[in-house]
This record gives C-alpha cells, structure tokens and sequence, in this order.
C-alpha cells in the first residue's frame, strides 16, 4: 500500500483543504437555519414551559463549557510549534501524542463539537439539532482527512505509528499517556480567551432573542428575569478583555516554549 505522501489527493481530502481555509466562515451558512430555529423552534421547546426550557437551556450551557474544559486541557500541555491557529497555511512542526493527543489525534475538534453541540441543545430545536449533527459529520469527516494527510506528510512513520494506536476523533482513555511538560494555566488564559468570549456572547444572544423577539418583554423584565445569563456574558466580556490586553501590552502569559 502507498504511503499517504505517494498517493494522490483525494476527492475528501481536496475538500477538506477548502473548508480548512474558510474554517472561520463555516458556521455562516447555519446562520438562517439557526434564526429560524430561536424563531420557531418546533418540538420539544413548543411543548415545554418556560422553566422547563430555561433548564434546558443551562443543561446546553454545562455542554458548552465542557467542551472549553477540553480545550483548556489540551491547550494547558502542549508545547510550542506543535500547531498554530491559522486558516491560511497548516502548521505542525513537531507532532504531539501525548496528553489530550494520546487518546484521541484531534481533540481540539472533539472540544469544539462538544461546545457547539451543547449550543444547539439550548435551542431546544430537535430538527435544528439533526440538522447541525448531519452538516457538522460532513464537516468534521473532511477536515480531519485533510490534517491528517498534511500530518502524514511532514512527520511520516512517527505520525503512522501514532495514528495506528490513537482514534482519530473518539477518545479512547484507555490509550492516555501523560506529557512531558506540566500544565500551563497562563498558556490556556493567552490562547483560549477568544473561546470563552464567544460561548458567553452566543448564549447571551439566544436568551435575549428569546425573550425580547419571541416573548415580547421589555428590556427591563428580561433583565430581572435573566441575571444569570448577563453576569456570565459580563464575565466572558471582563476574561476576553483583560486576557487580550495581557496578551498584547505585556510578557505576563507568556510561557517559554509554550
């Protein structure tokens, strides 16, 4: 059997490489999908009291952070030049398998699935959840078949024999190996704080679309009735500026060799 580096492209791995560099424009299409679901969510949320809903909703949120715990754990132990945030040119000049990467070789992807899973949970739109599963496998099968032909590439028979061990995208525990290095909070806090922004915002908006577009209330009675959900989008706000500001204006994140 030929290498992956011997062989053609394929049809998958050619669209994965299109989808990589417009990573950051992907979820625009599920936009209108999206705003209908808040709009008319359909079952179960039309059948559900509002309490009901809102626990649902919370339920969502747990999910949502979950997943930014797994990129914080993952993010915590990884070593510089192991892979940038980029959707102009792949980048990978040493190959990670420990840690998060020794149970599972993308976990990054395995976390933001988790997050966003938990988001279209908290619509408490059924279609709208099978309709993000179903974009979200054609997605993620492309993706991932284009970073692992990229990783095969550069780092040949070290990434075939830790590919041969490590699932590609569910975890398998069982296969954990610690890392090297120790845990690095500064390194979560200048790389993740984009993440826990965008969480907060995006679960802010659908609680305020809810009760100002589709509920009617004033903007005084929504704020009554959802202090919770202002005080977590103000401290996602608060972490995203402070954090940014660090990161730019001073070495206080900053962490050799991470």
């Amino acid at each position: 059997m030929n290498a992956p580096q011997d062989r053609p492209e394929t049809r998958l791995e050619r669209q994965g490489t299109w989808l990589f560099h417009r990573r950051s424009l992907v979820g625009v299409v599920l936009l209108p999908a999206l705003v209908l679901a808040i709009w008319r969510p359909g079952w179960p949320a039309d059948a559900l009291a509002h309490r009901t809903l809102d626990a649902l909703t919370l339920t969502g949120f747990c999910i949502a952070l979950s997943g930014l715990l797994l990129r914080a754990l993952t993010v915590s132990m990884v070593p510089a030049d192991t892979s940038r945030r980029s959707t102009r040119q792949q980048s990978a000049d040493k190959l990670n398998t420990r840690g998060m990467y020794s149970v599972v070789r993308h976990p990054l992807y395995v976390a933001n699935a988790w997050t966003m899973t938990g988001f279209a949970l908290a619509t408490g739109s059924l279609w709208f959840m099978l309709l993000f599963q179903f974009a979200h496998a054609l997605y993620i099968r492309r993706i991932l078949a284009c970073e692992d032909r990229f990783l095969s590439q550069t780092h040949g028979e070290a990434w075939r024999a830790w590919a041969d061990r490590t699932p590609a995208f569910l975890p398998n525990p069982l296969r954990w190996r610690p890392n090297e290095l120790r845990p690095s909070m500064r390194t979560v806090m200048r790389r993740e704080y984009n993440s826990v922004f965008i969480v907060g915002l995006a679960f802010f908006v659908l609680q305020l679309s809810r009760g100002l577009l589709i509920d009617k209330l004033s903007a005084l009675d929504w704020a009554h009735h959802n202090t919770f959900w202002i005080t977590a989008f103000a401290i996602a706000a608060a972490i995203q500026v402070t954090l940014r500001t660090l990161k730019r204006r001073t070495r206080l994140l900053h962490v050799p060799g991470r």
